[in-house]
């Protein structure tokens, strides 16, 4: 087995092993937290929070994030780039998911969550971000609680600096 091909096989362990990680320190806050076993879908994990007489569901898609978090799906990584699917490369928007969760490996044992709306990646524009730029997101429960709240992220995401206040798009 070549280096390149040990590399591919090394990421796609990380990513299915990040994505049982994030669930876990998600279901002990949360509770009612699963992995999605639907292999087309955009999101990999549900949340369902209770919310007085009702249910919220939040959809997080999660994504491993060594310098940035990406915001795209739909491709292949590692050796075996040959994608026969029909999915096409495509950014997370409010359609696809809620929030992408970029988690940031310390060391083996310790991991920084960092909780980007699909509200706010709409508004960058872009396909990934690094985490300096988003510091005030790491570990802000209260952003992955009103990640679908569109004023209240566009206000925070100003306030930290992430946004720019006066772009139009903003509002």
């Amino acid at each position: 087995m070549g280096n390149a091909e040990k590399r591919g096989r090394q990421a796609s362990v990380d990513g299915f092993a990040h994505e049982h990680i994030v669930v876990g320190i998600l279901m002990k806050k949360y509770q009612n937290v699963s992995l999605v076993d639907l292999p087309l879908s955009t999101y990999d994990i549900i949340i369902v929070r209770k919310q007085n007489e009702s249910e919220d569901i939040i959809r997080a898609q999660v994504k491993t994030a060594k310098q940035s978090v990406s915001f795209t799906g739909g491709t292949r990584g590692g050796v075996d780039r040959q994608y026969r699917s029909g999915v096409k490369k495509y950014r997370q928007s409010t359609t696809t998911s809620d929030v992408v969760i970029g988690i940031h490996p310390i060391d083996d044992k310790t991991y920084e969550l960092y909780f980007v709306p699909t509200i706010l990646i709409e508004r960058l524009d872009q396909d990934s971000i690094s985490i300096n730029k988003i510091r005030e997101l790491k570990e802000n429960y209260e952003i992955l609680e009103n990640c679908k709240d569109k004023s209240w992220i566009v206000e925070r995401c100003v306030e930290y600096g992430i946004l720019d206040s006066t772009k139009e798009d903003n509002k």
